[in-house]
Parts: structure tokens; C-alpha cells; sequence
């Protein structure tokens, strides 16, 4: 595996790289501002399934898509008025929405479901990768049943892939929240960095997930 350390790089330069290995079908670990994600091409099935081996991820756990701005976000949020409300306030930053697969995401990505999480970091190199290779599929960067890699300690537990950007400690160092936002009413689904009070202020009442 390819390590980049990115002190000296400039942003350009560490995105480009990414953008290569991705295209050709190869799988990234990157910072985000949550914890360090695993990714690939959204388009090409035999990549995604690589990171479902590479993490031993059960196959009906989906992958999420994760974008460069909120403005590419949006497009895959298009009728959702709560989704693109929760878009527009929270993020970019620690926040995946669930919403309804448009067509041209394969059920592969999404581990068959007919639901997808989407997701802008906030964090200024992974936005410049993700805007240079485009949007990637893409979970936490760990071995299923492992703590998510935060960039601090060793990277004996990260799963194989073409290339490590190494970017030191992410700010947040814990998941992202995710809220399901497919129904009527909105459903937490993980309380993350974002907690239900802050959410349910913006979107109002949520329920619990099940």
C-alpha cells in the first residue's frame, strides 16, 4: 500500500494521486473529519466489493456516498425537503443522511437496500480529493468489528488498499451521526458528533430507529 504523508504535498498533488488510483478501479483510506474512510469508483462493482473483503463487511451493510460540496450532495437528495433542509444547516460536517437510491447508484454500493447515505465532510483535503476524483462509496477505513482509525496509533487494523493519505489525527476522532430520512419522519439511526437536540431543532421531532 501506497502511504502519502501529506506534510510538504500540496493538496492538488495528494488529490491527483487519489484520483488515479480510484479511476483505475484501486481503493483509498483518506482523513474526513470524523474518522479516516475506505473508498472507491461508485460505478465499478468489483471495486466496492474489494472493500467489503478488505474490511470482512457483512454484504447487506451499505456503503455511503461521499461528496466534495453540497451542491453535488443535493442532486442525489432532489424531492426530499427535509434532506435537503438537514444539507443545507449541517453540512459539510459530521452528518449522513439517508435517503431513497436514485437509479443510477447500483444496489451493490448500498448492500441491496433501496436506501443511500450521503455525506460532505468537513474537512479541506478529503473535500479536495473528493472533488477531484469525484464522488466516492466509501465507510470507515477499520476492520469490521475494529475501532474506526482516527489517524492516531498504529495502522496494523486498517484494511488493504492501493493508498494511505496520511494526514495525522482527524478533528473529530468519532463517527458520523446518521439519520434516516426516507419516511414521514425522520429516524436517528446513530447519534454521532451532531446530537438529536441539535437536529430536531432544525427538523423537528425524530424518532428512534427500528
Amino acid at each position: 500500500m501506497l502511504t502519502l504523508a501529506t506534510r510538504g504535498l500540496r493538496p492538488e498533488q495528494v488529490a491527483q494521486t487519489v484520483a488515479s488510483i480510484v479511476h483505475a478501479g484501486g481503493l483509498a483510506i483518506f482523513p474526513t473529519d470524523t474518522v479516516y474512510g475506505i473508498g472507491c469508483d461508485p460505478a465499478r462493482e468489483d471495486s466496492v466489493e474489494r472493500i467489503f473483503a478488505a474490511k470482512g463487511r457483512p454484504r447487506n451493510k451499505p456503503l455511503s456516498l461521499h461528496f466534495g460540496s453540497v451542491e453535488e450532495l443535493l442532486v442525489y437528495a432532489a424531492g426530499n425537503e427535509l434532506a435537503v433542509r438537514a444539507a443545507r444547516h449541517f453540512l459539510p460536517g459530521p452528518l449522513t443522511i439517508v435517503v431513497r437510491r436514485p437509479p443510477s447508484v447500483g444496489a451493490f454500493v448500498t448492500g441491496g437496500l433501496d436506501t443511500l447515505g450521503l455525506r460532505v465532510p468537513n474537512h479541506a483535503l478529503c473535500q479536495t480529493i473528493l472533488r477531484m476524483s469525484g464522488p466516492l462509496a466509501a465507510t470507515s477505513a477499520n476492520l469490521s468489528g475494529s475501532t474506526a482509525y482516527s489517524g492516531a496509533g498504529t495502522v496494523t487494523d486498517l484494511p488493504d488498499a492501493d493508498v494511505l493519505v496520511d494526514d495525522g489525527p482527524t478533528p473529530l476522532g468519532a463517527e458520523s451521526t446518521v439519520i434516516d430520512m426516507c419516511g414521514k419522519q425522520s429516524r436517528l439511526v446513530r447519534e454521532g458528533a451532531i446530537k438529536l437536540a441539535m437536529l430536531e431543532a432544525v427538523l423537528g421531532p425524530i424518532g428512534a430507529h427500528g
